[in-house]
């Protein structure tokens, strides 16, 4: 009887790894599963931040346009030459302002791209299941060796 001992704990072991490896393998397939939905998910956001980045530099470009034509439309019905003296400085300050209004969405947009990025030190779960069998055989060599 006595010799059914460390047979019954080897076979108890055994069926513990098992165990172990299989949880780890559903671990990893919900953890893989995760990461997929997960970048997926990001690549929408992203798309979706491009999408009204472009946006607002076409509304921002049409109204610089119109403001641009309305302001030379002015002067010259003033008789100044809009592209001379402080019309032109007038008409190049417009496309200042206007450029550096798309460098400052341009910031943003790549602050809230690089916000929303997932950690490259995220772990998927995949070694995890590993390491638990490993110490689940230890302790159960440990066990039959006692």
């Amino acid at each position: 009887m006595a010799q059914l001992a460390p047979i019954a704990a080897a076979i108890g072991a055994g069926a513990s790894i098992y165990s172990s490896v299989q949880q780890g393998q559903a671990q990893s397939a919900n953890a893989k599963a995760q990461a997929t939905a997960a970048r997926e998910q990001e690549r929408a956001r992203v798309e979706q931040a491009a999408l009204q980045q472009s946006a607002e530099a076409r509304a921002r470009e049409a109204r610089l346009a119109g403001t641009l034509a309305s302001t030379r439309a002015r002067l010259a019905a003033g008789g100044i030459s809009p592209d001379e003296g402080s019309a032109a400085a007038l008409t190049t300050g417009l496309e200042r302002e206007a450029a550096a209004a798309q460098a400052d969405s341009d910031q943003i947009f790549a602050a809230r791209l690089s916000a929303g990025r997932r950690s490259l030190l995220n772990n998927d779960g995949s070694l995890t299941s590993f390491l638990r069998a490993g110490t689940t055989f230890g302790s159960s060599l440990r066990n039959l060796l006692d």
